[in-house]
């Protein structure tokens, strides 16, 4: 039986939840130096321009020593034009000491800075318990293999998986059903340095970072698990290879409830994609059938950050894409049939994006009233943006939309504290819950600047439950599998996903706001391959570990 609201039910069941709207909203506050997650991101800008500065970097939040604590990494940048700043560039790992604070454990990690770094995701592609990282980046991509004590091996080259060009987002997924995970990875152009043209006002010499569409796009490129620690390269063989795009956000989920994962690619001034998945690793682009490819008008959107989830408890997907100013920020709401429709004007996120550049983005329910909100990044592509555009700045606010009724969203960033008022060069953006308190917080990476991690004060104030998935191996943390809970009259959705946002990762433990409720009906799992299994009359307010073949069918 449907466990699912109709969407009427779900707008009663929100007006209930909401109706304490008088309460204060929870406010986010930097700490990232009290914290100890102290980065500098390293951009290496120089007066030639070169289009990769003002392009990166991400980060991500994993337990990679498997404490039950969101671990922190940064992916570093570099510089194209001066080898000793490359020099400087270095990622960072920060291991969460369970207090608030995180320890810099880069130097005995193993992991070191190579090219110029992009993004990264993780996963644990060899089954051995242990989440590995794959760190993309402009002239080198690398696989680290956790060795489960801390430190972490380059296997880049054993494992096939390296590649030169200039590669964005990643994520890791079982695409062909074997229980083992693959990876997915984005790339964007081919900015040669050596073909680097010029862009700016010729009578004066100013120049500014190209458009893209001055270079040559790139194809995504699939990696297929052997099984042994080694991938092969199928991108031609799965019909991926044969398109190119300005490839940066990737998300990987089965859109459609075939039992098979589907891939959202975010594209840069090309039509968004969406591969099918037609099962025995071959894909078809959908992208424009289904209605993601472009805008209302038919014009394709500056595409960068994306995400996946179920805003309105219909029990279908929804997207949000972030664009270029002037363009709105995409929302389009699942329907039946594997489709979507533009719903930027009428949910309220479009007009109050039209002045932002997104990047980093993410569904969460940064409050606990059981209605998934978006949280923005924003920032410029144009250090000099004011002057190619009145009004336009480099730095901007991130936005964070509240949902209101389950359908309509309202931008309470202004009124959520200093760390979401403060204007930064905004880039990657992840989610996770740091200090195990019931309420999410946020790891934002900034161009050039120092990251910020943003803690939530007053989520918890509403209840929440958050779900660990322990998968059987291979794929031990259970990627790909889907949460439901049923609390308070209403259902909720959350996918395990290993990649999304803007060259990011969130936590991959499922977190629900339950509202009033304390206590939880139904916690079902569909893990990876299609077994179920549920628990029934949970207490809210803690973190509930299950472990695949452990609950009820």
């Amino acid at each position: 039986m449907k466990l699912w609201l109709s969407a009427a039910a779900t707008l009663v069941a929100a007006i209930a939840v909401v109706s304490g709207a008088d309460a204060p909203l929870p406010q986010f506050v930097d700490i990232a130096r009290q914290a100890g997650v102290v980065f500098h991101h390293t951009n290496g800008a120089s007066a030639d321009k070169h289009l990769v500065e003002t392009m990166g970097s991400g980060g991500l939040f994993f337990d990679y020593d498997g404490d039950g604590w969101p671990d922190i990494f940064i992916v570093d940048g570099g510089s194209i034009a001066d080898p000793a700043v490359n020099r400087r560039a270095r990622h960072r790992l920060f291991h969460n000491r369970h207090d608030g604070t995180f320890e810099d454990v880069t130097d005995r990690s193993g992991i070191r800075h190579r090219g110029y770094g992009m993004g990264a995701c993780s996963g644990d592609y060899d089954g051995d318990g242990h989440p590995d990282l794959y760190v993309t980046g402009y002239g080198s991509n690398t696989l680290y293999r956790n060795r489960g004590d801390g430190t972490f091996a380059d296997v880049t080259a054993t494992a096939r998986v390296g590649d030169s060009r200039w590669s964005t987002g990643c994520a890791f997924a079982d695409l062909d059903g074997d229980g083992d995970l693959d990876l997915w990875v984005t790339s964007y152009v081919d900015a040669d340095r050596a073909h680097s043209p010029f862009c700016g006002d010729a009578k004066t010499g100013v120049r500014f970072y190209c458009h893209p569409l001055k270079y040559e796009p790139l194809p995504n490129t699939v990696y297929r698990n052997d099984g042994n620690g080694v991938f092969t390269d199928i991108s031609a063989a799965s019909g991926v290879g044969r398109l190119r795009s300005n490839g940066l956000g990737v998300v990987i989920v089965d859109y459609d409830g075939d039992g098979r994962p589907d891939v959202f690619v975010a594209n840069d001034t090309m039509p968004n994609f969406l591969f099918h998945n037609d099962g025995n690793m071959r894909f078809t682009e959908t992208g424009l059938v289904s209605g993601i490819a472009v805008g209302a008008d038919g014009r394709a959107r500056a595409g960068m950050g994306i995400d996946t989830g179920d805003y309105d408890g219909d029990g279908r997907l929804d997207v949000v894409i972030t664009n270029l100013d002037f363009e709105m920020h995409t929302l389009l709401h699942g329907l039946e049939r594997g489709l979507f429709a533009y719903a930027s004007p009428e949910s309220g996120i479009g007009f109050p994006t039209l002045p932002f550049v997104g990047f980093g983005v993410a569904f969460l329910d940064y409050d606990n009233d059981g209605l998934l909100d978006i949280a923005v990044a924003d920032g410029h592509i144009l250090d000099n943006a004011p002057k190619f555009r009145a009004g336009s700045t480099y730095m901007q606010r991130k936005l964070l939309f509240r949902n209101t009724t389950g359908r309509r969203f309202v931008e309470a960033g202004r009124t959520s504290g200093p760390a979401f008022a403060a204007e930064r060069v905004s880039r990657g953006l992840a989610v996770a819950d740091i200090d195990n308190d019931g309420d999410l917080d946020l790891l934002v990476t900034n161009n050039g600047q120092d990251a910020e991690l943003l803690r939530n004060d007053g989520g918890n104030r509403a209840n929440w439950l958050t779900v660990r998935l322990r998968g059987r191996a291979p794929n031990t943390d259970a990627i790909g599998a889907r949460v439901r809970v049923t609390a308070g009259g209403r259902t909720q959705i959350r996918d395990v996903k290993a990649g999304s946002s803007y060259l990011s990762q969130n936590d991959l433990r499922a977190h629900f706001g339950v509202g009033t409720a304390t206590r939880v009906d139904r916690i079902e799992v569909v893990w990876p391959g299609g077994a179920t299994e549920s628990m029934a009359d949970v207490a809210a307010n803690q973190i509930v570990t299950i472990q695949q073949g452990n609950a009820r069918p």
